[in-house]
């Protein structure tokens, strides 16, 4: 399907609706998965964002000692909740960028167009990095080989994409408030 098509599908209410659930989606499950993120960085130190940017496998190492089995075992939990979490935050991220970019106009449009698949993206990188991230929770084999490197690139990747769509959602809305101040 052409990026053209978006303008039109799916339609308003069900793009609304779309966008409405997942953040609702996407809320819940951040509460779920809070209190995991609290507990390993409240007692270890180390959470999900310093294992996501771990980079290497001394620092690897370093957060599963401070962690023990036990803070392994949570962020496993954690990890396989994130794949739920992926689709929540993608729908709710695209389902924002494309109601903008549907007001917008001319070049403003097309580039919004384009950022509209910047959060599936971001997600098939989320992705791979919870199959790394998972891979060295269960075993340490991993932890020697590509993927905490794998694991911090998609990362770095993801987050980069998702701040882009960030910047992007901020220039719409500005674009949108001048335009009609001008009315």
């Amino acid at each position: 399907m052409a990026l053209v098509n978006l303008l039109e599908f799916p339609k308003k209410k069900v793009l609304i609706l779309i966008t409405i659930v997942s953040f609702i989606a996407f809320i819940l499950l951040t509460l779920i998965m809070a209190p995991t993120e609290l507990y390993l960085k409240g007692n270890t130190g180390y959470g999900v964002i310093e294992f996501e940017f771990a980079w290497t496998a001394e620092r690897i190492n370093q957060i599963f000692n401070a962690w023990g089995s036990d803070g392994k075992q949570r962020q496993a939990l954690v990890t396989y909740i994130d794949f739920l979490y992926i689709p929540s935050y993608v729908f709710c991220y695209a389902g924002c960028i494309l109601l903008i970019t549907r007001k917008l106009e001319n070049k403003s449009q097309k580039i919004g167009l384009k950022m509209t698949i910047t959060p599936l993206i971001a997600g098939i990188f989320d992705v791979i990095e919870n199959i790394n991230l998972l891979l060295m929770l269960a075993n340490d084999t991993f932890i020697r080989s590509g993927s905490p490197f794998i694991a911090s690139l998609c990362a770095t990747i993801k987050f980069g994409l998702l701040f882009l769509g960030l910047i992007f959602i901020l220039y719409g809305v500005l674009i949108l408030i001048i335009k009609k101040s001008k009315k």
